[in-house]
């Protein structure tokens, strides 16, 4: 009876935490099996280890684009997405962040925030996503400085370039906007064991569903990626993104010709 009345007075929402995070505790433990199974069956992605969580990668839709082709092809071409990720400002106060979040990423984007004052009202993103580590410091400068987030039309905010968008305190999604999750993996060479990168794998998994939660996304958005192997994308609809909270601004609706 003790027992059964304890259970009775636990609020629902910590028993979802908790469910949660035992949700992540198990991903992370096969995390590393389905990755080092994925990436000994995929050939075709030169030079990359999935064992090295601060490495930048190159995610899937810029290679197969498996299970699904995106909703629309991004308009930048692979080779301008590859390059390390540069920042130009342009009109409005709008900051273009396009190319891959590599290693180092987030102090250069602090230094162009800083240089640039005030002026700077919105991060506009085209990234495949890269580092998780500097994904998660760029968010969380972003929410700082009080900062808008927008993918526009036909732009790609993949991998962990979610997690950057994530830091927007509006966060917009145009039209064609392509963006797309997926289990964090690693893409240097170096080969850790398999009880380090577990290990690893939890950590990050759960700093990752962490900072969403404190950027008030919902859990759902991290299940789809968690789903999803390495070499894939999930790519979100927007009434997805709304349900998660990922996004803040509807998208506009296309008016009827009368």
């Amino acid at each position: 009876m003790r027992i059964g009345e304890a259970l009775r007075r636990i609020d629902d929402g910590a028993l979802m935490r908790v469910a949660f995070y035992a949700l992540l505790s198990a991903a992370a433990v096969f995390l590393v099996i389905d990755i080092r199974d994925v990436f000994q069956s995929n050939a075709a992605a030169p030079g990359l280890d999935p064992l090295h969580l601060d490495q930048p990668v190159l995610p899937p839709a810029l290679t197969d684009g498996k299970p699904a082709a995106p909703p629309v092809e991004p308009a930048s071409p692979a080779e301008v997405l590859r390059k390390a990720i540069r920042f130009e400002l342009q009109p409005g106060g709008v900051l273009l962040a396009e190319g891959a979040i590599d290693p180092g990423a987030s102090t250069r984007f602090a230094q162009e925030i800083e240089s640039r004052g005030e002026y700077v009202k919105v991060i506009s993103l085209n990234s495949p996503g890269g580092s998780v580590e500097d994904a998660i410091a760029m968010s969380k400068l972003i929410r700082d400085k009080k900062l808008a987030t927008r993918v526009a039309s036909k732009a790609l905010c993949a991998s962990s370039c979610p997690i950057v968008f994530a830091g927007g305190v509006s966060r917009t999604a145009e039209k064609d906007a392509v963006i797309g999750v997926h289990q964090v993996f690693n893409g240097g060479r170096d080969r850790p064991s398999a009880d380090q990168a577990m290990s690893s794998a939890q950590a990050t998994t759960a700093r990752v569903a962490r900072h969403l939660q404190d950027m008030g996304i919902g859990a759902g958005l991290w299940f789809h990626a968690l789903e999803t192997p390495p070499d894939r994308l999930y790519y979100l609809t927007p009434k997805e993104m709304a349900e998660f909270k990922l996004t803040t601004d509807p998208q506009p609706v296309a008016r009827k010709k009368s």
